[in-house]
């Protein structure tokens, strides 16, 4: 699994480029190297289809950082528990990184990794963490008393739209991730520590 010039391949399997990136896709990567200083390896992935790579990259735009009651740092924290349940080692690492960063908090971004009920989280962020990992882990067991106790927690039924929309997105990621040997960029690893 090894690109021409020695560095590691992003994923595991070999695609063929179906077209070249458009102006706009340029542009972003161009924001994420600025931003970012990289271009995180799931975008380099989805690049070999601008269709996908464009999908891909505004649905998770939306998803992550569109308007929603949810803060990015809870958006990220749903991210890490869906990925802790699937045990995917790409999204572990970017979005452990993330809560990192957006909590300020090392040690909080690693016990989401590990087990986030060890984490000191208020009533809110328990509610919406315990049905993200419900419907990551049982999706066919959600009733209506689940759907309940995020409104008892403050949640809106707009709220439990956007959580579950972030859960079924990153379970998808998840499994891509996991077919592909999807790996995560290096620079993740030293992010907020």
């Amino acid at each position: 699994m090894t690109e021409s010039d020695g560095k590691k391949a992003v994923i595991a399997l070999d695609l063929a480029a179906e077209g070249p990136l458009t102006e706009r896709q340029e542009a972003y990567f161009a924001k994420c190297e600025e931003k970012l200083g990289m271009i995180p390896n799931v975008l380099k992935a989805y690049a070999f289809s601008p269709v996908k790579l464009q999908a891909f990259a505004d649905m998770y735009n939306d998803l992550m950082l569109g308007d929603s009651a949810l803060s990015k740092l809870e958006r990220e924290m749903i991210a890490v528990v869906v990925s802790s349940v699937n045990r995917c080692y790409y999204c572990l690492t970017a979005h452990g990184a993330a809560v990192r960063q957006l909590s300020g908090d090392p040690e909080l971004g690693e016990l989401m990794v590990m087990n986030w009920r060890a984490a000191d989280l208020d009533a809110r962020q328990t509610a919406m963490l315990a049905f993200a990992w419900k419907l990551t882990r049982e999706p066919e067991a959600i009733v209506e008393t689940d759907r309940q106790a995020l409104r008892d927690a403050g949640f809106s039924d707009r709220d439990i739209w956007d959580i579950a929309s972030v859960v079924g997105f990153f379970n998808m990621s998840n499994r891509v991730a996991a077919a592909t040997d999807m790996r995560p960029n290096g620079e993740y690893h030293a992010m907020a520590r």
